[in-house]
């Protein structure tokens, strides 16, 4: 299926970016010839499709993501909208002291100097804080990136995984203009509260995993088919898997009543919660790329929605993977990441 790809606002006086975006995290095993290749290819596939939104991340690799990401838009930079994230800090291997979630404001400036280095821009356009550090008022980090936006090295400010008073604490500081929460069909925990705030604020909404990490793509058959860390998210553990697969065939069923794909079905369902939510659904692969931007010119039924809406509150496994867990392997799904 094909439709032009529409452009939303992020904020109420955030960046206008295409409807749905493209997540980079996929891209973070190394920044060699074959992976500079193939990220180019994307990304110019990506711009002549209409994406103007790149979404990527200093952890991703660590840094891989960035070096490859700004690679690719070099002589394309024009009106794209560059999104990347800080606040892991990335040389806990280096220095025994580091902090594993860093919001410092000298961190924020270190920070923000790195990514423009690796991305090859002089800004960017999307910063967001990746987690919250819970050992620094976010009224100190926030004061940072609103000087960093004074200084013109970033556009706009965005958060990710807020709790909603903190939210509403860094929005006085600096207007925030996104907000980066996992949100697909099997996860709908923002629905509690967050969203009602960012609107209330004037904050878009900028959803990863909206593909359910995988399981809502309709390429996930049997455990065989996932690998590495993914295998290790308690929504593919042994005991959660059938329950799981079940609920994706949901899913896949809508699909077929249409005629699309599944993963279009949930982006298309994701669309349909509001022109302030920009999807950015990860892929290494032009045609699953393709496949994304097709679900703009899906539509759902009310009854379609209606089952659609039943499915979260019996997916079976917490929606986060455990610290202990996460590796370095790259998402073994292809066409899913973030």
């Amino acid at each position: 299926m094909t439709a032009t790809l529409t452009t939303r606002r992020l904020g109420a006086d955030g960046p206008q970016v295409s409807a749905i975006g493209l997540g980079f995290m996929s891209f973070r095993t190394s920044a060699g010839v074959e992976d500079e290749k193939q990220a180019r290819d994307l990304v110019d596939a990506a711009i002549d499709l209409g994406v103007t939104l790149f979404d990527t991340a200093d952890v991703y690799g660590p840094e891989f993501s960035e070096t490859l990401l700004g690679r690719a838009i070099r002589g394309r930079r024009g009106s794209l909208t560059i999104a990347t994230k800080f606040g892991n800090a990335l040389d806990r291997d280096t220095n025994p002291n580091a902090r594993p979630i860093d919001g410092r404001p000298e961190y924020v400036r270190s920070a923000i100097d790195g990514s423009l280095r690796r991305l090859g821009v002089d800004h960017v356009d999307l910063y967001y804080l990746h987690r919250v550090d819970p050992a620094v008022p976010i009224e100190d980090t926030v004061g940072a990136l609103k000087e960093l936006v004074e200084a013109g090295k970033i556009r706009h400010i965005g958060l990710s995984e807020p709790g909603p008073e903190t939210l509403r604490r860094a929005h006085a500081v600096h207007p925030i203009a996104a907000l980066q929460n996992e949100w697909s069909i099997f996860t709908r925990d923002i629905e509690d509260g967050i969203v009602d705030l960012a609107r209330e604020l004037g904050i878009g909404i900028v959803p990863y995993s909206p593909l359910g990490r995988g399981w809502l793509t309709g390429r996930v058959r049997s455990r065989d088919d996932v690998s590495g860390v993914q295998l290790r998210h308690p929504r593919f553990a042994a005991d959660a898997f059938e329950d799981n697969l079940t609920l994706a065939g949901t899913v896949a069923a809508v699909a077929a009543e249409i005629g699309v794909q599944p993963g279009q079905v949930a982006l298309a369902w994701l669309l349909a919660r509001g022109e302030d939510v920009v999807p950015i659904p990860g892929t290494r692969h032009v045609e699953y790329l393709r496949e994304n931007v097709g679900a703009v010119g899906v539509e759902l039924t009310a009854e379609q929605l209606g089952r659609l809406d039943t499915i979260a509150s019996r997916v079976a496994g917490h929606r986060s993977i455990r610290p202990e867990n996460l590796g370095t392997e790259a998402p073994a799904v292809q066409g899913v990441g973030r």
